[in-house]
């Protein structure tokens, strides 16, 4: 299960988790499965203006949050970590959605349990 700490409900998407480069990292990983720190920066900078250095920084970062894993490949040029997601962006989602769930039951009991009742009801009657 993933565990997200702070959602941003200003903002949509992955972004209302994760900060704006974080998601766009998690979101090529998801497409390419795996990749270096080179790859990633390599498509980022199509896009936008970005350091090899912060690249790498935030693929740490999103490892140290358990969202990525990493492997070390050795090669040409010494060491290499290859990232890959943990879980498929559907999954990532869908355990968000249960994590937030269940800490809204977990600090609003009955009231919130009743609210998604009466929410689902409404839903089924349209």
């Amino acid at each position: 299960m993933v565990t997200i700490n702070r959602i941003r409900l200003e903002r949509k998407g992955l972004e209302s988790l994760l900060g704006p480069l974080e998601a766009e990292i998690l979101k090529i990983l998801w497409t390419k499965k795996d990749a270096r720190v080179r790859e990633v920066y390599n498509i980022l900078r199509q896009k936008r203006k970005v350091a090899l250095t912060s690249v790498a920084v935030i693929l740490d970062r999103l490892h140290e949050k358990k969202l990525v894993k990493r492997e070390v490949e050795s090669g040409k040029g010494g060491t290499h970590y290859i990232y890959s997601t943990r879980t498929s962006r559907g999954d990532f989602e869908s355990s968000v959605i249960e994590n937030t769930v269940n800490k809204l039951i977990d600090n609003f009991g009955n009231v919130a349990v009743n609210y998604f009742n009466e929410r689902f009801a409404k839903k089924k009657g349209n």
